[in-house]
């Protein structure tokens, strides 16, 4: 692996007070909008899954596309999508899970994985974790192997990894 002179956590901005009072949201826009720290953020988010033999990686709605399609070009595997319902035009798998006030779906075509294949879930940032949680919830349902989730960022102190005990959680920025 190269050695790199990009700081990643250089490249997320701290936005005060959004969406609401009292949160300090992670604004992953300029590492985006970097073709340098992008490559970076995408070789290394990879490199830990390069002999892990991943047969996909799924990418969680809608952020999660973002990393999750170049981690699967640099892995040379497909890239599925786990997304909201009503999204997806084929036959899907749903899974519905509990939110603070309510509930959610996510979707997965049926026809995308076959069971006892391994996968790689890609998200840009883990927090709470529910809704990834859901997404291996649902991929156990079609009876993949889950090797561990990936994400850019980890808000360590929300205790999402807790959550998705005992799939192992790999992240490159911790707060």
């Amino acid at each position: 692996m190269n050695k790199s002179s990009i700081n990643l956590p250089d490249w997320i901005r701290d936005i005060p007070d959004f969406p609401k009072p009292g949160i300090l949201f992670k604004d992953i826009t300029p590492l985006l909008g970097n073709p340098g720290a992008m490559a970076e953020a995408v070789q290394k988010l990879a490199d830990p899954f390069r002999d892990k033999s991943i047969d996909h990686v799924v990418a969680v709605e809608a952020r999660g596309f973002l990393f999750g399609a170049p981690v699967a070009l640099e892995l040379g595997v497909g890239v599925i999508p786990v997304r909201k319902p009503g999204k997806l035009p084929a036959e899907t798998r749903r899974h519905e899970y509990e939110l603070e006030y309510g509930t959610d779906v996510l979707e997965i075509h049926t026809d995308s994985l076959v069971p006892e294949e391994r996968v790689l879930v890609v998200d840009d940032l883990l927090a709470t974790g529910g809704t990834v949680q859901a997404c291996c919830r649902l991929l156990e349902e079609c009876g993949v192997e889950i090797v561990a989730c990936a994400f850019l960022i980890n808000l360590e102190f929300l205790g999402g990894a807790k959550r998705l005990e005992p799939t192992p959680v790999f992240s490159l920025i911790q707060y």
